[in-house]
């Protein structure tokens, strides 16, 4: 009877947390099966996988990862399957438009600062607004993006965030600080990651390295 207890209780670990992410040999290998080492550092993956590992709460097996290191005429928007090693979604993604041009530069958690904001989030409810179909982020980190929601910081589709777009000027167009991706995806997008999710932004800013509660720069 114990036997088949601590079995059965083996198995709803399993279930439950799904895939082995707490060790770097491990992370490195679904890095590696994910085959984005082109599109995606593993510098930036391993600092996802570190804060994914430390939020509560989080609806497991998946990650959206978005890259504001790279400039805005880069696939910079990885959602990405954990358990099954894969990634569903690579595409472009606007920043603030007091961010920075083609690359992101200035970072804020400011009402009306028009600026994205970096680190961990949860995905929340939908809603349409006046851009269209919408998902609500909560921020997770104080003084870094607690101010998502009153910020109103929504995932949603945009004419400026497309690859045409992009061939035109050169640069996608910009939000008022919202993540912002090609309208003919957005609405799979966020029915795809809704609902408790995981979204990190990363982004060149040594000070918010140094006050995240989430990441820890010892590889």
């Amino acid at each position: 009877m114990l036997k088949k207890i601590v079995l059965g209780l083996t198995l709803l670990s399993s279930l439950t947390f799904g895939i082995d992410l707490q060790t770097e040999d491990k992370i490195k290998g679904v890095y590696k099966e994910l085959g984005i080492e082109n599109k995606l550092n593993y510098s930036t993956f391993f600092k996802a996988i570190q804060g994914y590992n430390k939020i509560d709460g989080k609806k497991e097996g998946y990650i959206t990862i978005i890259d504001f290191s790279k400039p805005s005429n880069e696939e910079r928007f990885f959602v990405i399957d954990l358990e099954n090693k894969k990634v569903n979604y690579s595409t472009y993604v606007s920043h603030g438009k007091n961010t920075g041009l083609d690359t992101a530069v200035k970072f804020s958690n400011k009402m009306n600062s028009y600026q994205s904001s970096l680190g961990f989030y949860l995905t929340i409810n939908t809603y349409e607004g006046s851009n269209g179909y919408s998902l609500r982020l909560k921020g997770l980190e104080p003084g870094i993006n607690s101010n998502a929601m009153d910020r109103h910081i929504v995932v949603h589709g945009a004419d400026y965030a497309t690859k045409e777009f992009m061939e035109k000027y050169g640069f996608l167009g910009r939000s008022l600080g919202c993540p912002a991706i090609p309208e003919d995806i957005s609405k799979e997008v966020i029915d795809y990651i809704k609902g408790g999710t995981v979204l990190y932004i990363n982004g060149n800013d040594e000070s918010y390295f140094e006050k995240s509660q989430y990441i820890s720069l010892k590889i």
